[in-house]
């Protein structure tokens, strides 16, 4: 009984809200340091998974990104369907390999995701968002107990952060779940690289 009592309360602080605590001078302080430090370092990639949903119809996979100052590489492997896609993005615009009837080009890369695959995905924005940084323009922010982001909210999306990686400096992601009404980006992160 003794045991099962312990289970339970351990379910019940896992399932207990993370405490949260509301963006103060020291806080914003310290958000500002670090991302000074992850403007420092301009090449990174990670590896892990994503999922993808507008609410109706939705996909997941493995996904390896690596973003540079020059470009970006996005690369999803669906394993369930057998596909896979790769989004190539620099100064001359966006390319997404892996259609059928052959890649497809675009002068943004958010415009030809939604064109061609139905996914809202901010990129500019999420490539800030992953690494627990706020985007260009105005955002709102909360902290966890251990003074990182817990909660960003810009232009209309919420990203909450779940796990963090402490062996990097500053910490970097490993779970994000971003959402704008129907719209869901889940990343679950097993890897990260920081430099070439």
């Amino acid at each position: 009984m003794r045991v099962l009592g312990l289970a339970l309360v351990a379910l019940l602080a896992a399932c207990a809200a993370p405490h949260i605590r509301q963006a103060d001078t020291a806080l914003l302080a310290a958000q500002h340091e670090r991302e000074r430090l992850l403007a420092s370092q301009p090449r990174w990639s990670l590896t892990g998974r994503v999922a993808v949903s507008d609410g109706k119809d939705g996909g997941s996979g493995s996904l390896e990104w690596l973003h540079t100052p020059e470009a970006t590489r996005f690369e999803l492997r669906a394993p369930v369907s057998r596909q896979s896609w790769r989004l190539s993005v620099d100064e001359t615009g966006a390319r997404l390999d892996g259609l059928e009837g052959g890649p497809r080009e675009a002068r943004r890369a958010e415009a030809l995701l939604r064109r061609e695959l139905g996914w809202e995905l901010p990129l500019v924005d999420l490539s800030a968002w992953v690494r627990g940084a706020r985007g260009d323009g105005r955002a709102r922010i909360e902290f966890g107990a251990d003074g990182l982001p817990a909660l960003i909210e810009q232009h209309g999306w919420r990203v909450e952060y779940r796990g963090w990686d402490h062996t990097h400096t500053p910490p970097l992601p490993t779970r994000v779940f971003a959402e704008r009404g129907p719209h869901r980006v889940r990343l679950a992160i097993s890897r990260w690289q920081i430099g070439s």
